[in-house]
């Protein structure tokens, strides 16, 4: 086209290209955005950027919730659904990703730090990696996330198979919309696979969708990690497709309207687009799903294994050997092997200890009680319980209780379930279809229990010990594992060895109840590049246990028998019990009742040593199995007046945690404590959880521990893990600093404030690595970081109103006012400073009506001037009576004078008539009264004889 040069003052020069119109064919169909109303156009883009003319008009568009069918694609001429062709397939409204040989468009990888910024972790090649049929997660402690965004125009779904074997990683899919709200915390949490690929499927809104793939991993130990794989991503309930997908080289669609392209079969193949696979040639062998054939080799020793039959009715078993699944070698191949002839029948081994032959030769476990050799059950006698666990040493059979897989780490679609083989005296690893593929045993236990009576320290130390008797041939780097899967994060390798090594015996103690199974894998090599043309280079090497035993099992099965306390300690002893609260005497079976308040305890002697007295405070429960607290305490003083607690308010189950703790590469994790501080029975128990694995184990008592991880490490929810019991039973409640060897040493806590602290003091009767007693001293934290110093003795500090005595009637006095106008005030006070809390309430205020000093005054005054008058009056009536005796006495004398020793006839003693009694008294000498009364009272005797012989005297001449 012509070049027009347009210039202007003061700007740059302009360049204008003027195209002229051209006609274009190379044009497809797109739907334009859809509006308010749900609508849209259907446009025309030319492929290539021209201008042109001659494209086709818009015209009007299905509607946005329009989509076709599994197995269709939208036509977008007819803008009508069809059927895909035979060698392709359609999600119809999905979206499939089965190849990562690359990572797939709108998909997104990264490596975040999420130890904080402070640590210096580089995670930028922490992400996810394409590995052809799958794509894998990293192994280190970075944070690796796969995101895919997608729109749905309604409701639809995701589904993706995955291989997640080792929980060393947290792995976790979720979902967020256009709003960034996840899926709820419950769903999100993948579970662990066992030795095969799972699926999950997630229902999905319609809208923006961000799907996210997150994987951390978390290892103390710094063990390998085995990482997790992704595979057949499929999204559904997008607005259409409008192509069909051609079915990848190794699988097939051989009919129209496929939605998934199935593989082939082994020994066949195909290439891309494939509608049938072909077969290969006879001398040619395929795996399944492969895009070729390659040639059979010649077979070996090392193409087949051997095996035992099982016993048949006469006892009898048979070497058979078989060619190992799927067979690719060829036996017509010059200096190819044969498969060699069954052997002869032989008698049968003996059944392993605790099991017994039956009528049909098989072996099944002795009943509960009994125990065995490997022949007959026999009961255990009175007064013993059989010492259970499982012990292998001759494999007929694959035990119940045990397993093997194969796991590989490339996909592979082989059916090969077989891993270790029973030969005999041993159980050994049978040739692998991939020298890579790791072996794997598997020895599951559902938990474990210390038999009730124990002898030794030593014995008493050991919650279960597994030893296992093996031997490893190699010719190359083969490795053997020895691995404990415990209830928490860590799939634990206790032991590995390299290269070939010689017949040994190996012990591991166990001394958490976590444990739940044990696995022993063989990997004859890890370099499969080189083998990956032959990948049964060194299926020679060979791996071979030739026993197993394992103690205090749970479930397990009995060889022996061993005396025990009998006593009604557990349910489900094995021993025969006594009553509550007695013991056996020794070696008798009779039972004696324990004294009171003590509890019987199974790893106590029999005898009476087995009655424990409970502690300080504490009382036995009905079963007399443990001791317990009310939460009520009485605590004597120097002053001689009692303090009262009441810790039932403390008596919920309290929570707290230490402060952060950090890995070696510096993630950060918390230790948390749950607590129980007393009650009664029924109370609710202090519970830690592992909710990390699916089997959500959890340990309940008065105190326990479990290990946490923060909330920006597994986003809405807290990881909780590697929980155990602190203290199980209370030993005392006092405020000695010292109880059965246990001690609180001052200087870990702050000073007293006038008040003993009281401590509670509990043990567990588990014990930790390098802890020959485990014990516990409760409170909230101290000195010593998180709550312990050795790391078997736990001391913790409760600050707490509630931990306060209970006030009592001396904690307060009282204050007595003045009496003003007759009212009198009495008011309580706390005595300073108050140290209780609860109790007895403050008194109200008493007012009382009183009497002031002047109304005493008046009153003293009137009392003593009634006294007086009145000792006047009775003196001068006595004195008026007085005078009249005399008066009379005075008569009787004057008339007997004259007339010696004869008295007068007296008329009358008495007041005559006429004589009035209130005559004048003749006094016979002018006396005072005081000086008559005094005269009167010396009169001698017998003046007073005398009168009285005068009375007589008249009285008789009288009458």
């Amino acid at each position: 086209p012509p070049l027009v040069h347009i210039t202007a003052p003061e700007c740059l020069s302009l360049e204008y290209y003027s195209l002229l119109p051209s006609h274009c064919s190379d044009y497809h169909f797109e739907y334009t955005e859809c509006d308010a109303l749900g609508s849209r156009w259907r446009v025309a883009v030319p492929n290539k950027a021209d201008i042109c003319t001659g494209l086709p008009d818009p015209v009007k568009g299905t509607q946005c919730t329009f989509s076709c069918s599994e197995g269709e694609y939208l036509n977008m001429q007819s803008q009508q659904c069809q059927k895909c062709a035979a060698g392709t397939y359609s999600l119809g409204t999905g979206v499939a990703f089965d190849e990562w040989d690359s990572l797939p468009s709108g998909f997104v990888t990264q490596g975040v730090n999420t130890n904080g910024e402070d640590v210096a972790t580089d995670c930028s090649n922490s992400t996810w990696t394409p590995k052809g049929d799958y794509i894998a997660s990293n192994t280190d402690e970075c944070t690796a996330t796969l995101s895919y965004a997608v729109s749905l125009k309604k409701p639809g779904t995701v589904s993706f198979d995955y291989f997640y074997p080792d929980n060393s990683i947290y792995f976790e899919f979720f979902v967020q919309n256009d709003q960034c709200q996840s899926t709820d915390s419950q769903s999100r949490w993948i579970k662990i696979s066992e030795s095969s690929w799972s699926k999950h499927r997630v229902e999905l809104n319609s809208g923006n969708n961000v799907l996210y793939w997150r994987a951390t991993t978390y290892t103390l130990l710094g063990s390998a990690v085995k990482p997790v794989m992704l595979r057949n991503i499929a999204i559904s309930g997008v607005a259409y497709t409008s192509e069909c997908f051609h079915c990848k080289p190794g699988t097939h669609s051989a009919k129209q309207g496929s939605a998934r392209c199935a593989p082939c079969p082994a020994d066949t193949f195909s290439n891309k687009g494939a509608t049938v696979c072909h077969q290969c040639d006879r001398d040619k062998y395929a795996e399944a799903g492969s895009a070729s054939c390659k040639p059979r080799p010649a077979c070996t020793n090392s193409d087949f294994f051997y095996t035992h039959t099982p016993c048949d009715s006469e006892g009898k078993t048979q070497l058979m050997y078989k060619w190992i699944e799927p067979k690719i070698c060829s036996e017509t191949v010059k200096g190819a092997v044969k498969l060699p002839a069954s052997g002869d029948k032989q008698t049968c081994p003996p059944c392993n200890p605790g099991f017994f032959v039956t009528n049909s030769s098989t072996c099944e476990p002795c009943d509960k009680g009994f125990y065995s050799n490997g022949t007959a059950c026999s009961e255990c006698p009175v007064g013993s319980e059989p010492v259970v666990g499982f012990e292998y040493k001759w494999w007929n059979t694959m035990p119940k209780n045990m397993r093997s897989a194969v796991f590989r780490r490339e996909f592979s679609d082989s059916q090969q379930i077989t891993a270790w083989e029973v030969a005999g005296e041993y159980v050994y690893t049978t040739p692998g279809d991939q020298d890579t593929d790791y072996l794997m045993l598997t020895l599951n236990v559902p938990g474990y229990r210390l038999p009730q009576s124990m002898t030794t320290d030593s014995e008493r130390s050991e919650l279960s010990r597994i030893t296992f008797v093996f031997e490893t041939v190699c010719s190359a780097d083969c490795k053997f594992f020895f691995l404990a899967v415990s209830g928490n994060w860590n799939n634990d390798v206790v032991e590995q060895w390299r290269g070939t090594s010689r017949k040994q015996s190996y012990s591991y103690l166990i001394q958490s109840n976590s444990t739940t199974s044990f696995t022993w894998t063989f990997q004859r090599t890890e370099e499969f590049n080189m083998v990956r043309h032959n990948h049964r280079k060194y299926s020679a090497d060979v791996a071979k246990i030739y026993s197993i035993h394992i103690t205090n099992v749970l479930g397990g099965v009995a060889s022996q028998c061993r005396h025990c306390a009998l006593s009604s300690t557990k349910a489900g002893s094995a021993c025969v019990p006594c009553p509550p609260g007695h013991y056996m005497v020794n070696g008798t079976g009779v039972c004696k009742s324990c004294p009171p308040n003590t509890f019987v305890r199974a790893d106590q002697p029999v005898g009476e040593a087995a009655c424990v007295q409970c502690g300080p405070n504490t009382e036995t429960n009905k079963a007399h199995t443990a001791c317990l607290s009310d939460c009520a305490l009485d605590v004597e003083t120097a002053g001689g007046a009692p303090l009262h607690y009441d810790f039932s308010p403390l008596a919920n189950v309290s929570g707290f945690h230490s402060s952060p703790r950090f890995t070696n590469k510096g993630l950060r994790y918390f230790h948390s404590f749950n607590l129980g501080l007393c009650g009664k029975e029924g109370r609710v128990l202090a519970t830690c959880v592992d909710n990390v694995t699916e089997s959500g184990r959890e340990v309940r008592g008065y105190i326990c521990q479990s290990t946490v991880v923060p909330s920006d490490i597994r986003s809405q929810s807290v990881v909780s893990s590697q929980p155990f019991l602190i203290g199980d039973s209370l030993i005392g409640v006092t405020t000695d600093t010292a109880l059965s060897g246990i001690s609180s040493p001052n200087w870990l806590f702050p000073a007293a404030s006038g008040l003993q602290d009281v401590i509670f003091y509990y043990k567990s009767l588990l014990s930790r690595n390098g802890c020959k007693h485990l014990s516990y001293l409760v409170f909230l934290l101290s000195n010593c970081s998180e709550g312990t110093c050795d790391g078997c003795t736990f001391h913790f500090l409760w600050e707490s109103q509630h931990a306060c005595p209970l006030c009592t009637k001396n904690h307060y006095r009282e204050i007595v006012s003045a009496c003003i106008q007759g009212i009198q005030r009495t008011t309580y006070v706390w005595q300073q400073p108050l140290q209780c809390y609860g109790g007895e309430s403050l008194p109200a205020q008493k007012v009382s009506a009183c009497v002031t000093l002047d109304f005493w005054l008046k009153f003293g005054v009137s009392t003593g001037t009634v006294a007086a008058v009145l000792l006047v009056t009775i003196s001068c009536y006595f004195w008026k009576k007085t005078r009249k005796l005399q008066y009379k006495y005075s008569k009787l004398m004057m008339n007997s004078r004259g007339k010696e020793c004869e008295l007068p006839t007296a008329d009358s003693c008495a007041i005559m008539e006429g004589e009035d009694a209130e005559d004048d008294i003749m006094y016979l000498s002018k006396r005072s009264v005081f000086k008559g009364l005094f005269t009167y009272s010396k009169k001698d005797h017998a003046n007073v004889i005398d009168v009285l012989y005068i009375t007589k005297y008249w009285l008789t001449n009288k009458f």
